[in-house]
């Protein structure tokens, strides 16, 4: 089936020519002329859209207030979305990175990149589903997760054992998910997908994880070592959640990266630190959204 994308523009002409760019590069289109007009038409599709491009000025809701709603609502959050805008000053560009979106394209604009936003964007989410798949080919039984219960996690790839479970907080019994299959399926799901040699190139994803009942934002990096067979020492943070939206990913995505420049440089670190940081990092956006 064509890739299916919703388009968010109130100039009328360039709405049409974006659907007509889209039409004769095979893909399906839904347009919509402002934020409130795509919501509308995001409860009457019979498809979830695979990309978002939206606008930024727009009346009724512009581009950022209608982001910010799809993001914390779990039947949109996924949804890649790229911004479209007229407006090239860096703030702009700083604002919309801020928010999570996936992409920032400014008009005037070519359109092959266009479709090379909206191909990248397409791979991506291609290999998310096949890391998906893997996970649900390795255990099929569902576990029902308290919607307050969050763990983070750091797993190390072992020569002799291959992903070990290193740390995680918090040490509850309460968490009813097996840490170590999931920490390590999570690393073989995305091992299978990069490679091992590239793992680290999977950078950060967020991955619904359906037959955990979870999401999970999974950061993948490695450290030099000389007794390593490849010299490269592979390594996993996740952090799982009932709920994650694309803006908490941004969030975590900064804490993770002060965390990973810790486990590469081999300084001392406290996962629960982290944890906490991201905990109230993540209830500060929730906040702010209520």
């Amino acid at each position: 089936m064509k890739p299916f994308i919703l388009v968010v523009e109130d100039n009328v002409d360039l709405l049409f020519n974006l659907d007509l760019i889209l039409k004769s590069n095979d893909y399906r289109t839904l347009l919509a002329k402002n934020g409130i007009d795509a919501i509308e038409k995001l409860e009457k599709a019979n498809q979830q859209p695979d990309i978002i491009i939206s606008d930024i000025l727009m009346p009724k809701m512009n581009g950022y207030e209608f982001f910010q709603h799809i993001s914390n609502d779990p039947r949109w959050s996924s949804i890649p979305f790229i911004f479209l805008t007229a407006r090239a000053a860096q703030k702009e560009v700083r604002l919309g990175k801020l928010l999570g979106a996936d992409d920032y394209i400014t008009k005037p604009f070519e359109e092959k990149d266009l479709l090379a936003a909206i191909s990248g964007r397409l791979n991506r989410i291609q290999r998310i589903e096949k890391i998906n798949e893997k996970l649900l080919n390795l255990n099929h039984r569902n576990y029902e997760i308290k919607k307050e219960q969050t763990c983070l996690i750091l797993v190390i790839w072992d020569d002799k054992v291959g992903p070990e479970l290193r740390d995680y907080y918090p040490k509850t019994k309460d968490f009813h998910i097996p840490l170590e299959n999931i920490g390590s399926q999570l690393f073989s799901a995305a091992t299978t997908i990069y490679g091992h040699d590239a793992i680290d190139k999977a950078e950060g994803l967020l991955i619904n994880i359906k037959n955990y009942n979870l999401y999970g934002y999974v950061f993948f990096d490695s450290f030099s070592v000389e007794h390593e067979r490849s010299e490269q020492k592979q390594y996993m943070i996740a952090y799982l959640s009932p709920f994650l939206s694309y803006l908490h990913s941004l969030k975590i995505n900064a804490i993770f990266k002060d965390f990973s420049k810790k486990i590469k440089k081999n300084d001392k670190w406290n996962i629960k630190r982290y944890w906490l940081m991201i905990s109230q990092s993540l209830n500060e956006i929730d906040l702010i959204d209520q």
